[in-house]
């Protein structure tokens, strides 16, 4: 009888992503995705984004790219500039609500698994943020 794969969870699949996209980053890309969920915080995603567009090249533009592949394969947002930054301004409060904390989400495992890649201060030790406990983790944040 072939042996089936079981499905990933959420959690598995943001972890998935991350993990793919980290193994080709830098030390200063490593340094951004550390910053970045604060920076949603206290200025939202799309100013964030807006940054990181306005820095054009590099680990701005890699980490950007990155975070938009992923909500457009969760949420659907367009994977360019433009058209995500118009999907945005257009969408329901609770779908734009939901986008921003998809993008947290997968910044969790982005920072946590590309500074275990590239060696440094492990993300969940200097911010409240760290790894996902309690119930949702073991559910896989579905």
């Amino acid at each position: 009888m072939p042996k089936t794969t079981p499905t990933p969870t959420l959690e598995q699949q943001r972890a998935r992503h991350a993990w793919d996209k980290s193994k080709s980053c830098s030390k200063e890309y490593t340094n951004l995705a550390k910053g970045l969920p604060a920076l949603i915080i206290n200025s939202g995603l799309m100013q964030v984004m807006a940054f990181l567009e306005q820095k054009k090249g590099g680990e701005h533009e890699q980490l950007a790219g990155h975070l938009r592949g992923w909500l457009h394969q969760r949420k659907g947002v367009p994977e360019d500039f433009e058209g995500c930054m118009e999907h945005l301004l257009q969408t329901e409060p609770r779908e734009f609500q939901e986008i921003t904390t998809e993008a947290m989400a997968w910044l969790r495992w982005m920072r946590q698994i590309a500074a275990a890649q590239h060696g440094g201060d492990d993300p969940a030790q200097s911010r409240s943020d760290g790894p996902v406990e309690g119930p949702d983790a073991r559910r896989g944040g579905q």
